[in-house]
């Protein structure tokens, strides 16, 4: 069963600025100096985003208006991967470049920052643990994957195995295991890594931030009895004003999301870590960042480009897989108090602006539709 997605732990007054959260009490070490939220390694985000009225623009609603254009690879010779309309494909690339030209102006505006790491030498020894032990390795076809959860990465994990011999198919049915059979960057020697970050090519997966969480919560906690033990039943203790004896798998969506604002970013499990914190593409230079909204198109697109045989296609998505989609979406945040989710924006603001997603429309106007 799916947890509800509704809690009475905000109460909000009749104006968005009486919003109040009840809020569990917190160690210290969870926030800033001052009490306040830190953002994820990037303290002088914070001056960006000030400078440039984001959040002034996240209260009014106006970036939610904003639609980013289509996602496809650039034209080309698909027919041998894809059965759809290549000349559809063809039609759309220059939305698509638009969209890959927004992504490359703010990456390299962002990383350009001399206070930015430009590699991951420059990251601190926790920051580049977690990137390494998230990037795998195809030496054969000389590519990285910085995979991250809840962005189809069991598919891909399950191509690196075909292309590896590891696995006959990528539809054989079985549960996927996560670290066998499977190269990791960080298990390398660092001379071995610097040249394969210089030479190989490199890409990564990402997906609305918003909708990325939406579905870790729908997974871990209504389907995963590990993460319901683990973490739910923490959750409840420390957010529920009344909790009664809880097996961790009725944590509703507003006190999973409370939990995201008392955990560091680089403390959180992988499942809802920000996509930056995961991947570092600041100190990383991917070479393609695809789309999990045009999976399919931009997976294939990767095959292709680092040549990997003709039969190997990306998997279908299973029969049984309920995604999240835009109106589950829509649900789930127009039922949130509004307070919750600007204080949480912050947090997840790199991978909204890098990846350029549009912030959530969670105005009344929009909610009563």
């Amino acid at each position: 069963m799916f947890p509800r997605p509704l809690a009475p732990v905000v109460v909000q007054g009749a104006e968005m600025g009486a919003t109040s959260v009840r809020r569990a009490a917190v160690p210290a070490r969870m926030r800033g100096s001052s009490g306040t939220m830190l953002l994820p390694s990037m303290l002088m985000f914070g001056v960006i985003v000030a400078s440039s009225g984001l959040l002034l623009m996240i209260e009014r609603g106006i970036l939610a208006e904003v639609k980013p254009p289509p996602l496809h690879p650039p034209h080309g010779d698909l027919a041998w991967r894809s059965s759809g309309d290549i000349r559809a494909v063809a039609s759309e690339d220059t939305d698509y470049q638009v969209l890959q030209d927004v992504r490359n102006r703010t990456v390299r505006t962002m990383c350009g920052q001399k206070n930015m790491p430009h590699s991951i030498w420059e990251l601190s020894a926790g920051q580049r643990k977690t990137v390494l032990k998230h990037i795998l390795v195809n030496d054969k076809y000389r590519f990285l994957y910085c995979y991250v959860p809840k962005v189809a990465c069991s598919n891909w994990k399950r191509i690196l195995k075909v292309l590896d011999g590891a696995l006959e198919n990528v539809n054989v049915k079985l549960k996927m295991d996560h670290k066998n059979d499977l190269v990791f960057l960080g298990d390398m020697k660092p001379d071995e890594i610097s040249y394969r970050l210089k030479h190989y090519y490199k890409f990564i997966f990402v997906r609305d931030p918003m909708e990325r969480l939406l579905s870790a919560y729908r997974n871990k906690f209504g389907e995963i009895k590990e993460y319901q033990l683990k973490y739910g039943v923490e959750i409840v203790k420390r957010y529920r004003k009344s909790p009664r004896k809880s097996t961790g798998d009725d944590v509703t969506f507003s006190e999973f999301l409370l939990y995201l604002l008392d955990e560091e970013a680089e403390r959180m499990n992988e499942h809802w870590m920000p996509i930056y914190n995961l991947c570092q593409p600041c100190a990383v230079r991917y070479d393609f960042i695809g789309s999990y909204e045009r999976l399919n198109v931009d997976a294939n697109y990767i095959l292709e480009h680092v040549q990997a045989p003709s039969f190997i296609r990306f998997p279908e998505r299973q029969s049984w897989y309920k995604p999240a989609t835009r109106e589950t979406l829509h649900y789930y945040l127009c039922n949130t108090q509004r307070g919750l989710i600007k204080e949480l924006l912050p947090k997840y603001i790199l991978d909204f602006s890098l990846f350029a997603y549009p912030l959530p429309n969670i105005t009344s106007e929009f909610c009563r539709q």
